[in-house]
């Protein structure tokens, strides 16, 4: 049991890491969080934890790849500039 949860440990801080470099960008090209949240299909709101690498309060994010792709376009950011390094010993597929 202590493995699931290292590898959970793991995964929110992989998604906050692509979050927190989602919003980086977001920001250093002036944009709102309405902007790639409307090309996304999403709210506002659900951008802003996408942002935080959340989906709920202390769950990783688990986004679907339109979700992640579409506002890393609006920036005009390529999404692999957005990926943390691999996150080592996870067990993919999980």
């Amino acid at each position: 049991m202590g493995r699931r949860a290292s590898d959970e440990d793991r995964w929110q801080d992989y998604a906050r890491g692509l979050g927190a470099r989602l919003h980086r960008e977001r920001v250093r090209k002036g944009l709102s969080r309405e902007r790639p949240a409307l090309a996304a299909g999403i709210t506002a709101f659900t951008c802003r934890k996408l942002e935080k690498g959340e989906s709920n309060p202390g769950t990783p994010a688990d986004p679907r790849p339109r979700t992640l792709v579409a506002p890393a376009e609006v920036p005009e950011v390529p999404v692999a500039a957005l990926l943390p390094p691999e996150p080592g010993g996870i067990a993919i597929g999980r």
